[in-house]
């Protein structure tokens, strides 16, 4: 395929045959190419041997001399269609032009491949159609009345010696612009113009060719849209080498300019019509025309509930065809009054029957074979007919049988129906119910729909408490015929607002459908209670003035409340420890909590040795006491109870009102006792890899001398993997007081042990140390010393100053054996090397070489070179 490629330059097939004085447009293209997308293109012209230049795309030089005027004139142009396209364009072609053009398209390829030119010949030929319209002036203007027949005739003939065909188009013109009737075409087929495909088919528009190259246009059963000026357009074709036909020239002749008459009209004898319910609708339709013979009056009666809704749409009612017959209907009826005028009757009317009336009607004439022919349909008006429903006389009375007096109380509304006058047993209520809430001042919030019912009865639920509807805390119920209920089991204050019911009544029809008929609005009942803001009062009162550490600490909440329905409160009790504290550093612990369902939960509270340590019960329904006991020295701070009241709200919940905090009680021992210190010591914070790492906790103490046997520790190890303490710390190891040890879970290979080597020093080893051990180092002391009564009591944690531990690399004793292992590698294989090529030039590839002996000449002397 890349062999086969190249430029190719096209023209159409010749020769190209066209009319003198016409316009003709010969196209060119090129594909294949390479270089820029946009081409340009020469055009030539030769009557026999030599070639004039005629026009350029690039070069406004290249125009000879003869053809400069009309280029210059516009006469002959070039027209681009595409980058790769241009047409060389001859108005007013003469037999002058007759002769071969060639289009040539300078080179921009890589490669000369294809072919750069083509050639077409063009024939001139001279003008031999003519085209004329009917010679009897009489035809040039035609008055007809609708349904009527016209016919018109062209006449057109060629006298060109090329073998040409013709193509006749009637078109009609209405406005400014012409439409397509009915055309003949070259191929000698038919074909109706967009819109009178179903006339043609029909037979009321026809094409016939007679005598005389004559062609005849009929139409049957013209109506208001065959009226304008009529024209007929004649066309030349020819077929050209390549089989596709191409128009040669075009004439056309205005034949003649019809007016169509209306020759009928229908409309009604009344204007817009109410009636009432159960009366009888009484209607005239009124045909007017202009005919004087035999003529037949087809009425169909059509019903629509819009004035917009087309005949398809509408509702066909009754008919009556021009044979007089009457289709078939129980309620509805029609009768012939006049011989223009048509009456329908519609029975016991019903509110469905509101809407808009129109009747059609089509006149119908005998043709001389004795059937009937339909010559005009006209459709009146539409008349809006109005059924007013017989409305029943009612009142309604909405009251409120119970209001609340406190948030979550209950509220029920009962909406009755009162004074029922003139109510027939077709007549069925149902009630909708509405709220709407009060704004300050003169604005008027929108009512919100809270529930209907349909002429069922079926409860449609609206968009304001939807889920509490579904949830059953608003419930909507029929107490009786006349009464309607409305429950609210738990109103909020959000409830608060007017509400009022609307009653409709519904109205049975002939179909036993319900038709709502009227609606009744109450008068809006408000719902409103006064709140006050709840208080909440709690009181903290220590029980025990002095005590000391392993003591039981005790304390008392009272808690007094104002503006809450039957409250219950549920306590928490809090510590504030001083900053020193390590367990909890920002200050403030939750011990335990009190629920209002009197359920005890341990809080914060993580000493697992004293887990009933603490105490917290219900002593009155407005007291509580609070219990610690063998207090410890870290239980210092003070204390507090915080106490949420909590009333009763909807569906058995409990909703919070308002929280309350109490006065401090402090807990602060006086002691003269031991002051400890704690440092971290080592004798080689650096060492290697896989070495051993010790690292000394040792206490000291002030003050006071202990006993050994009246003191022990708790110990934990931590650890930062950083040069800065900007990280977490990591728990390594930790022993209790009890002599436990536990570690935490390691990813290296190195290990731990951790011990009491004296009283007050406990030594911390790291085994076979890694990369992964450096950072920086200590320990946290928990001191527990044993007071006069024999009570472990817990001192304050003690953190040690860190000290930074560094692992350092042996690159001798990393390297050692790597390095005897390559240089052993690298002399065996030296060796081996040596070995293969002293073997491969022993044995492998010997060669005998025999030296050309050389002959031992005296050398020449310059002057004889």
């Amino acid at each position: 395929l890349a062999f086969c490629r190249g430029r190719i330059v096209r023209v159409p097939k010749g020769p190209l045959i066209r009319v003198v004085g016409t316009e003709v447009a010969i196209p060119c293209s090129v594909s294949d190419y390479d270089g820029p997308s946009e081409q340009n293109f020469d055009w030539e012209f030769s009557r026999e041997a030599d070639f004039v230049r005629i026009v350029s795309t690039w070069d406004s030089t290249f125009t000879s001399e003869e053809y400069q005027k009309r280029v210059g004139c516009g006469d002959i142009k070039l027209r681009r269609s595409s980058n790769d396209a241009v047409e060389l364009v001859i108005r007013n072609i003469q037999p002058a032009d007759q002769g071969r053009y060639k289009c040539s398209t300078p080179s921009t390829d890589a490669t000369v491949q294809g072919n750069y030119d083509a050639e077409v010949q063009v024939k001139v030929i001279s003008d031999g159609l003519s085209v004329s319209g009917s010679r009897a002036r009489s035809s040039t203007s035609l008055r007809l009345s609708e349904g009527d027949s016209f016919k018109l005739r062209c006449s057109a003939v060629t006298t060109s010696a090329e073998h040409t065909h013709l193509h006749v188009t009637w078109q009609v013109r209405s406005g400014s612009s012409w439409r397509d009737i009915l055309s003949l075409t070259h191929e000698g087929k038919f074909q109706p113009g967009p819109g009178y495909e179903e006339r043609y088919r029909s037979g009321d528009i026809r094409l016939d060719t007679g005598a005389n190259d004559t062609y005849r246009l009929s139409v049957s059963q013209a109506s208001s849209a065959d009226g304008g000026a009529y024209r007929c357009l004649v066309s030349e074709w020819v077929r050209g080498a390549d089989g596709s036909w191409q128009k040669i020239q075009e004439k056309s002749v205005e034949i003649a300019t019809v007016s169509i008459q209306r020759t009928g009209e229908c409309s009604w004898c009344a204007a817009n019509v109410s009636v009432t319910e159960r009366d009888s609708l009484d209607l005239t339709c009124n045909i007017t025309t202009d005919r004087s013979g035999i003529f037949q009056a087809e009425v169909m009666w059509y019903f629509s509930a819009s004035p917009d809704d087309t005949l398809s749409d509408a509702q066909l009612l009754l008919s009556m065809d021009h044979d007089s017959v009457v289709s078939d209907s129980t309620l509805i009826s029609l009768s012939h009054v006049d011989r223009n005028s048509y009456r329908l009757l519609v029975r016991d009317v019903d509110v469905e029957d509101s809407g808009y009336y129109f009747c059609e009607a089509a006149i119908w004439v005998p043709l001389h074979n004795g059937s009937w022919h339909k010559v005009v349909e006209r459709t009146s008006a539409p008349v809006s007919v109005v059924v007013t429903a017989l409305e029943p006389d009612y009142d309604v009375f909405l009251n409120a049988s119970k209001t609340p007096k406190f948030s979550d109380d209950p509220t029920e509304l009962n909406c009755r129906i009162t004074n029922v006058q003139d109510t027939e047993a077709n007549i069925r209520f149902t009630v909708s119910w509405y709220y709407r809430q009060r704004l300050p001042g003169d604005d008027v919030e929108a009512e919100q729909l809270l529930a209907s019912m349909d002429a069922d009865w079926t409860l449609l639920l609206g968009d304001r408490g939807r889920e509490r509807i579904q949830n059953g805390e608003i419930i909507f119920s029929k107490k009786s015929a006349d009464t309607f209920s409305l429950r609210i089991q738990w109103t909020s204050e959000s409830d608060r607002g007017d509400y009022f019911c609307v009653i409709s009544a519904w109205s049975r029809h002939r179909n036993n459908s319900w038709v709502k008929s009227k609606d009744v609005t109450s008068a809006a009942v408000n719902i409103f209670w006064a709140t006050q803001d709840y208080t909440l009062t709690v009181e903290a009162v220590k029980l025990k003035p002095f005590f000391v550490a392993g003591h039981t600490f005790e304390m008392t909440c009272k808690v007094s409340s104002k503006n809450i329905k039957t409250p219950r409160y549920s306590v928490l009790i809090t510590a504030e420890k001083p900053l020193t504290d390590q367990s909890n550093p920002n200050g403030t612990t939750r011990i335990i909590s009190l629920s209002q369902d009197s359920v005890v939960r341990l809080e914060d509270w993580t000493d697992q040795t004293r887990v009933d340590g603490v105490v917290l019960e219900k002593v009155q329904e407005n007291e509580f006491r609070y219990r610690m006991y063998q207090t410890q020295v870290s239980d210092a701070g003070l204390y507090r109870c915080v106490v949420t009241a909590w009333s009763p709200g909807g569906g058995g919940m409990w909703r919070e009102a308002v929280n309350g905090l109490s006065n401090p009680i402090q807990i602060d021992f006086q002691t003269s006792g031991p002051v400890f210190n704690v440092s971290v010591h080592s004798d080689s914070p650096t060492i290697y890899q896989g070495e051993v790492a010790d690292l000394l906790c040792i206490v000291t103490t002030e003050g006071m001398p202990l006993e050994p046997d009246d003191m022990s520790f708790d110990v934990s190890w931590f650890a930062v993997r950083s040069f800065a303490l900007d990280r977490e710390p990591i728990l390594l190891a930790s022993l209790d007081r009890r002599g436990i040890v536990t570690q935490s879970r390691r990813n290296g290979s190195s290990d731990l042990s951790l011990e009491r080597i004296s009283p007050l020093e406990f030594r911390l080893r790291v085994h076979g140390c890694e990369d992964h051990d450096f950072g920086n180092h200590y320990c946290v002391v928990t001191p527990w010393v044993r007071s006069a009564t024999g009570v472990w009591q817990r001192e304050p944690d003690i953190k040690a100053k860190p000290i930074f531990l560094s692992v350092k690399m042996d690159v001798l004793n990393a390297f050692k054996y790597p390095l005897l292992i390559g240089i052993g590698l690298a002399t065996a294989i030296g060796l081996l090397s040596c070995l293969i090529g002293y073997c491969s030039s022993r044995w492998c590839c010997k060669k005998e070489v025999q030296e050309t002996r050389r002959e031992r000449r005296r050398l020449m002397s310059m002057e004889m070179d």
